[in-house]
């Protein structure tokens, strides 16, 4: 029931007297003052939808079925009835002991998935003595051996339960997986995970901390990665491309999907230029999505994203098995819809944020501990962030319908929307000659920028409302409303493992080390070679994370922002 009055393309008015009509004169006498609103993408949001909205797709009543080309519904069947979403808690703090008692404890919560988070001076290519020591452990676990890789998993079922990890070229993590795996005799062929920040794109994009290497050092490791691991764990996923970081970064949820499929796109067709068939290397892709609180916008994004995809890699990569046809996602709830401020609020943001991604059909999803927006999440917010997930499960029984939103007057025609304003971002950055030389020229940077400083702006202006922070605040918060201070690792603690890491090198065979690195060195200079290979050569030799980067840049340049004006 359309009623906008200022679009050409609109139906005709409705009959005089008739209950459309009837309906519009009451709805105008009750509303007074402008009347208009806009979602993050950017799209008006009428009052009311009925059946003449969704026409473009055909009527609400035929949206298709789940586990059907082109997938909006959902990508298996059955959904949650036959495949529960993976409950996950992005882990990662302190020591490699530390991160193993928290996770122990949380798989007792009813986690069913293993995230390691590596610590920031892992994610920027160093070891721990090469940093300063009170940054250590504060936003990941301190991981820079094989060691190191032993005691985080622990007495963890890692060869039976997906592990993703968060892990940039050159990919250490997975090779000190890999070579853990090799020492305990557990064949590749049986891990299953995800290379979670095997996205160098979305880096250079909006996270430049990430990334370690030059952007086309960065896309060769991944193809390297790629093909190793279809080769030697073909129940991995080498390839997480990741919405989550541009849409952190400002990006409205079109923006945030246009780059990721095309990101997807951009590195699909690096792998066909290389000679691999698409129906090998598809079905191993997932992706990473950020969920905000814009509840129906988000539901729609998911909705239009997974239909757009399956056209993409069936009509554009030339896909025919339906497996490649699937957008397999993880969704995390959105740290930046966290404050700071009455920081128990988010506990309701979250948990709002969890049913639109639930809604909007993802596999697996993280939520949001609220202390987030301080520190690496305590024991008792992680506790609430999963419970939040057992809540929705157990209690609101939230896994019981498929794609309960579909038919929506509402949810078909704002996901015809959002995927008109995906596809205006995709033909922006196919136009600048596809994501690679669209984020090498600083075009997906400007427009994250743009759009962040809007939303900024209506954030300033009180046009958009933020709970406690421009709205509803208070003189001072009551003490149960703060959240904890920043944990950091006792000096002690500190000294432990650093004199940890100084015997381990002294202590290990030099000469296999200092062979397999200069190997990588020579994999490096040969384009012909998968340098991938060499990394894990070097984890299984003994090198640490900090040795295998240092050497890595040398040959390949290393990583500097790519610079906006």
């Amino acid at each position: 029931m359309s009623t906008a009055t200022d679009d050409p393309q609109a139906p005709s008015p409705p009959a005089t007297g008739s209950a459309e009509q009837r309906w519009r004169d009451d709805y105008a006498a009750q509303v007074a003052g402008p009347d208009r609103a806009v979602n993050r993408s950017g799209i008006v949001v009428k009052p009311l939808y009925g059946p003449l909205d969704p026409a473009e797709e055909g009527p609400p009543s035929e949206p298709g079925y789940p586990g059907q080309y082109p997938l909006t519904r959902g990508i298996h069947a059955s959904m949650y009835r036959g495949r529960p979403w993976s409950q996950r808690l992005v882990v990662g703090l302190g020591l490699p002991e530390d991160y193993n008692r928290r996770m122990h404890a949380l798989w007792r919560s009813g986690v069913t998935g293993l995230y390691l988070a590596p610590c920031n001076s892992h994610m920027r290519g160093f070891d721990a003595d090469a940093v300063e020591p009170e940054l250590l452990g504060t936003c990941g676990t301190v991981i820079n051996t094989v060691d190191d890789m032993a005691r985080c998993l622990d007495g963890l079922p890692f060869e039976q339960q997906s592990l993703s990890l968060g892990d940039t070229a050159p990919f250490t993590l997975s090779a000190m997986l890999l070579a853990l795996a090799q020492c305990r005799g557990i064949p590749w062929s049986q891990l299953s995970g995800t290379t979670n920040q095997s996205d160098y794109l979305s880096h250079y994009a909006a996270l430049h901390m990430f990334f370690r290497l030059s952007l086309p050092g960065a896309r060769r490791l991944l193809l390297d990665h790629v093909e190793f691991m279809l080769a030697y764990a073909p129940k991995w996923n080498p390839v997480s491309v990741i919405g989550q970081h541009m849409q952190q970064a400002g990006a409205s949820p079109a923006e945030a999907m246009g780059f990721t499929l095309s990101s997807a796109v951009q590195i699909a067709e690096d792998l066909l230029a290389r000679g691999l068939d698409p129906d090998d290397f598809l079905p191993r892709f997932s992706f990473f999505f950020d969920v905000s609180i814009s509840f129906f916008e988000e539901i729609a994004k998911f909705r239009a994203g997974r239909r757009m995809w399956a056209r993409l890699a069936r009509e554009r990569l030339g896909a025919r098995d339906p497996r490649a046809w699937r957008l397999r996602f993880h969704a995390q709830t959105s740290g930046a819809d966290l404050t700071r401020q009455q920081p128990l609020n988010n506990i309701s943001r979250v948990a709002v944020q969890a049913m639109a991604g639930l809604f909007g059909g993802l596999q697996s999803l993280h939520t949001d501990a609220y202390d987030e927006a301080l520190t690496s999440p305590g024991a008792g917010p992680a506790r609430i962030a999963i419970n939040t997930q057992n809540v929705l499960r157990e209690e609101a029984h939230l896994d019981q319908v498929i794609d309960p939103l579909g038919g929506s007057y509402y949810v078909e025609s704002l996901t015809n929307e959002m995927e008109a304003r995906i596809r205006q971002v995709m033909d922006t950055v196919d136009a600048a000659g596809g994501m690679y030389r669209a984020v090498e020229s600083g075009l997906v940077q400007r427009m994250i920028g743009e759009s962040a400083l809007r939303f900024q702006n209506q954030v300033d202006s009180g046009e958009q409302t933020v709970v406690g922070v421009n709205a509803y605040q208070t003189e001072a918060e009551e003490e149960t409303e703060r959240a904890p201070a920043p944990l950091r690792l006792s000096p002690a603690a500190v000294e432990r493992y650093l004199a940890q890491l100084a015997t381990f090198r002294a202590e290990r065979d030099q000469g296999p080390v200092a062979r397999a690195l200069d190997a990588l060195a020579a994999a490096l200079q040969d384009e012909t070679a998968n340098a991938y290979a060499a990394v894990v050569e070097a984890a299984v030799a003994g090198a640490t994370h900090g040795e295998i980067c240092a050497r890595t840049r040398r040959e390949v340049g290393f990583g500097e922002p790519l610079i906006v004006a």
